[in-house]
């Protein structure tokens, strides 16, 4: 088995994107692993990056990095937006094979979004939906993704969506509330890592 941090240990998660180029970069906690795969925690002000944006949590969120490597589950409690799950679909999302400390991912595009609240319509769609369809048709054709990759993830986007629906575990509230409590004790109330 790949070597894991000890629980607690602060460690980054860096997406790029199909060409390379660097994409989000996440300072977070490794906080374990269960049946699902690998947990990792970001507290209420830790720090996310890429070219030309960057933002501080504003809410307590924890992100599975399952053994499939074709996304990542991330869910926030308290959101200010009531966003509660927001799946990164993905490719190669593993751990770094010379670096314990750094969890690695090709960020695919599009995204499955859960919220809690209901909002105006102005202000965009409410419940659970697939986002970035747009994003993902411009950059089939701009990063030329391969046609079996394409495939795989279009079908795991629709499961996804089902399954974040219908709440089927991990996508349960249960499941990641464990893992937020978990965060919580450790009382990292400021990042630990620059952004």
């Amino acid at each position: 088995m790949e070597t894991r941090p000890a629980p607690g240990t602060p460690m980054i998660f860096q997406w790029r994107k199909w060409d390379g180029s660097p994409h989000w970069r996440h300072e977070c906690v490794y906080l374990g692993a269960d049946e699902w795969g690998d947990w990792v925690g970001q507290p209420v002000g830790w720090h996310s990056v890429r070219p030309g944006a960057e933002f501080h949590a504003e809410a307590p969120n924890v992100t599975l990095v399952p053994p499939s490597a074709d996304h990542a589950l991330t869910v926030n409690r308290a959101h200010p937006i009531g966003m509660r799950i927001y799946i990164d679909l993905g490719w190669d999302v593993r751990w770094s094979p010379s670096d314990p400390l750094l969890a690695t991912g090709i960020d695919m595009d599009l995204d499955v979004i859960r919220l809690e609240k209901e909002r105006d319509p102005a202000e965009g769609p409410s419940g659970t939906w697939v986002d970035d369809r747009d994003e993902w048709a411009e950059h089939s054709v701009r990063y030329g993704y391969p046609a079996d990759v394409m495939t795989h993830l279009e079908a795991l986007t629709l499961d996804l969506e089902e399954k974040v629906r219908d709440l089927v575990a991990p996508f349960d509230d249960a499941t990641a509330d464990a893992w937020l409590d978990r965060l919580e004790t450790l009382r990292l109330d400021r990042p630990r890592l620059d952004g």
